[in-house]
């Protein structure tokens, strides 16, 4: 999502996530992924001469959930970006931010293949409180993308406010 909408254009050997071949192995079974994200995304986005939105996008599996704390502080929202097929690894995110009261909006990202439900059954399977806006998004749309950071930050203006 971050490579979609961000001014910095990665260095080769040095993009936003590190992509490294690996071999998974499974009981019985073994087969080679051709990549696997690590860690971490980073995107910059000027807005104005003395406005720069910085992105920093981390997988939810739990084995990076340590970096979470570090990546909030001082931030003004959050994305939680779904997928449809893996609802139940949206949990530990939403919890995360609204125990933190930290705006966020959930972005249900929808590319070729994955399973389409009403918005209502997004939040009710969620448990989303009906104030947090839920929106479709294609993450390598840059159109769409721009149209989510649009939202979160709205969002979290408008709760600043309230």
């Amino acid at each position: 999502m971050c490579r979609r909408i961000d001014g910095v254009r990665p260095q080769p050997g040095r993009g936003w996530a590190r992509t490294i071949h690996c071999r998974q192995t499974r009981p019985r079974k073994a087969r080679w992924r051709p990549s696997t994200t690590v860690a971490m995304d980073f995107g910059r986005l000027t807005l104005a001469d003395d406005l720069i939105l910085y992105l920093f996008g981390t997988p939810g599996q739990q084995r990076f959930w340590f970096m979470w704390d570090d990546l909030v502080r001082g931030a003004v929202g959050a994305i939680v970006l779904i997928d449809t097929r893996r609802l139940d690894d949206s949990f530990a995110a939403v919890d995360y931010f609204e125990s933190r009261r930290l705006p966020f909006v959930v972005a249900v990202n929808e590319f070729d293949g994955a399973p389409r439900y009403p918005i209502t059954d997004i939040r009710a399977a969620l448990a989303i409180a009906a104030h947090i806006p839920i929106l479709s998004v294609d993450a390598r749309d840059q159109a769409s993308v721009k149209n989510c950071l649009l939202e979160i930050a709205a969002y979290a203006l408008e709760t600043l406010i309230r």
